[in-house]
């Protein structure tokens, strides 16, 4: 498994890419939640026949799934940040909002009907998390005992929006719930803005 500081020099790279004008589509990066997402697959134990399920921030479960980096980085390259999708390494990711969700649900749901072992792990903003989608496939996801965990990542931005501003809540959801279903952790994206790498890129 990639460390903190490999996934870290990961992501600076790619934002130089997009500085550079050498990525003609939209990028978004992670920053500040390496530890708190190494520990989600070390404690969870994700292994090769698990899939991870993402939105269009994925680079790192991508990294920590397995897809080798330069095969990572020439996908980024071609403009494919924001929809990863690596079938052979069962990792999957969308750029609409709650687009995995009911996909995630739904592969839980055959791998109980086939008696599997393996399990999906989903992973979603808090802004996501407060959708009627999120809150249906967790309850469908609870009630019927699915093989799926969702994990929701809080850096407290809907785009450039307050989340909690938004939805007028001092406390949202699954904020700090962790169980078998959930799992909730908060990082500070401090060092790249919802999109891009800071700098106005002119195509």
């Amino acid at each position: 498994m990639l460390s903190k500081e490999e996934l870290i020099k990961f992501e600076t790279e790619m934002a130089a890419c997009f500085d550079a004008a050498m990525i003609r589509a939209p990028v978004h990066l992670y920053n500040g939640n390496e530890e708190q997402i190494i520990k989600v697959f070390k404690d969870n134990n994700i292994g090769p026949e698990d899939w991870v399920l993402c939105s269009w921030r994925s680079h790192y479960q991508c990294l920590l799934k397995g897809v080798p980096p330069e095969e990572l980085k020439s996908a980024i390259l071609q403009g494919r940040s924001i929809s990863l999708c690596f079938s052979k390494y069962r990792v999957l990711s969308s750029g609409i909002v709650t687009g995995v969700l009911p996909i995630a649900t739904g592969i839980a749901m055959d791998i109980k009907r086939q008696g599997g072992k393996n399990k999906v792990y989903c992973f979603m903003g808090e802004m996501t998390s407060e959708t009627g989608v999120a809150h249906e496939c967790i309850k469908y996801a609870r009630n019927h005992k699915l093989p799926i965990h969702f994990i929701v990542e809080d850096n407290g931005k809907s785009v450039c929006t307050d989340t909690r501003a938004t939805w007028a809540m001092e406390k949202l959801t699954y904020e700090d719930v962790n169980d078998e279903y959930i799992t909730y952790y908060k990082y500070n994206l401090d060092k790249y803005p919802h999109a891009g790498a800071g700098k106005r890129v002119q195509f």
